[in-house]
C-alpha cells in the first residue's frame, strides 16, 4: 500500500517576518473545471495544487506569495506556443468523439508562465526594482547550517508523454532578498547527448538547456521601515518537450 499523503503546514518566524509554506492535495476535477472556466483555459495541468502556497510576509501586511492560480494567470490562454510532430494526428485521433463539433480554443498547452510571485499589501507593498545582482546559486549549495527550506509544488503535467511542464518555489533562509527569473529552452534535437532519462527532471535537465531570458529584480521595503530579511527566493519553470 502506498503511504497515505497527509497535508502540511510549515512556518518560520524571524524577527517581524513570517514564512509559511503549505502543501495540499490535488485539486478536485470539479474545482479544477470551474478555474479552468474562470482562467478561460481548456484545461488546467494534471497535477494541480490549487491550494500549496508559500508566503513571506510582514507584521505590517506586505510581502510576497506563490500560488498556482496566479501563475496560471500568466499563460498564454489565447495561442498556443509549441506544436509537437503528432500534433495533426492527435488531433485527427479526436475527430470522431462526441466532442468533434467542439473548437477547441488554441493556448499553450506546456503552461509556460513567466509568473515571479504575487506582491501583498493594501498600503504598503515591496517595490520591484531591477538589478544587475543575481542569486549566487553556487552559495546556495554551500553547507552551512539552515533554518528554514521549503519546496513547495504549484503544479505539474506530462503534457501528453511529450515531456514534463512544472513550477515549484524554492525558499532557503540567506543574506538577501532577490528574485530572479530564467527561462530555458531547447529542441529535443539540439540534446542528443544528453541521457534520455533526465527529460522528465526539470532540475537535472535544466543545466542542459541554454537560456532564452533571465530578469533580475530587487525587492525593496517600503519607506521608513528597514527590515533584515535573510531569504533568498528561487522560482522555476522548466520543461522539457
Amino acid at each position: 500500500m502506498h503511504p497515505v499523503f497527509q497535508s502540511s503546514r510549515r512556518d518560520f518566524t524571524f524577527g517581524p517576518w513570517k514564512l509559511s509554506a503549505a502543501r495540499t492535495h490535488i485539486m478536485k476535477s470539479s474545482q479544477a473545471e470551474r478555474l479552468a472556466d474562470e482562467l478561460h483555459m481548456p484545461s488546467l495541468p494534471e497535477m494541480m495544487f490549487g491550494d500549496n502556497v508559500l508566503r513571506i510576509q510582514h507584521d505590517n501586511g506586505f510581502g510576497i506569495e506563490f500560488n498556482a492560480t496566479d501563475a496560471l494567470k500568466c499563460v498564454n490562454n489565447c495561442q498556443g506556443m509549441i506544436k509537437v510532430a503528432c500534433a495533426e494526428e492527435w488531433q485527427e485521433s479526436r475527430s470522431e468523439t462526441e466532442h468533434s463539433k467542439e473548437v477547441v480554443k488554441p493556448y499553450d498547452w506546456t503552461y509556460t508562465t513567466d509568473y515571479k510571485g504575487t506582491l501583498l499589501g493594501d498600503t504598503e507593498k515591496l517595490k520591484v526594482v531591477p538589478t544587475t545582482e543575481h542569486i549566487n546559486t553556487e552559495k546556495l549549495k554551500a553547507r552551512e547550517q539552515i533554518m528554514f527550506f521549503e519546496e513547495v509544488l504549484l503544479f505539474e503535467d506530462e503534457l501528453h508523454d511529450h515531456g514534463v511542464s512544472s513550477l515549484s518555489v524554492k525558499v532557503a533562509d540567506k543574506t538577501y532578498m532577490l528574485r530572479e527569473y530564467t527561462s530555458r529552452e531547447s529542441k529535443i534535437s539540439n540534446l542528443k547527448n544528453v541521457p534520455p532519462s533526465l527529460f522528465t527532471e526539470p532540475n537535472e535537465i535544466s543545466q542542459y538547456l541554454p537560456i532564452k531570458e533571465t530578469i533580475c529584480e530587487k525587492l525593496e521595503f517600503p519607506e521608513k521601515l528597514e527590515p533584515k530579511p535573510e531569504t533568498s527566493l528561487e522560482t522555476t519553470c522548466a520543461k522539457s518537450k
